[in-house]
């Protein structure tokens, strides 16, 4: 059975950082694409950014220079790492993974990221 867990999120200001993890069990994290997706309040989810198996990495616009995503295989972990946060950042955080589809099949519960201004 697949999981994958989120953690890290909580309340920061406006400007400081927080790092996230998603663990993966159930399936290896490095054989596929991994993504983090937000929703905010009353808005539907977006991609913020993702690492295929290959390593590549890709990011939203609206994060792009301050967050950073990366892949420990041995800890079958993905991190976002999150600079130089905004007040709009404030979302609850998902991680996901592809399978053998190529599709998002398998989603964490989420963690909550609150920036005050």
């Amino acid at each position: 059975q697949v999981q994958l867990v989120e953690s890290g999120g909580g309340l920061v200001q406006a400007g400081e950082s927080v790092g996230l993890s998603c663990v993966a069990s159930g399936v290896i994290s490095s054989s596929y694409t991994i993504g983090w997706y937000r929703q905010a309040p009353g808005k539907s989810r977006e991609w913020v950014a993702h690492i295929t198996r290959e390593g590549v990495v890709e990011y939203s616009d609206f994060v792009k220079g301050r967050f950073t995503i990366s892949r420990a295989s041995a800890k079958n972990t993905v991190y976002l790492q999150m600079n130089n946060l905004k007040p709009e950042d404030t979302a609850v955080y998902t991680c996901a993974s592809t399978s053998w589809r190529g599709t998002y099949d398998y989603w964490g519960r989420g963690t909550q990221v609150t920036v005050s201004s």
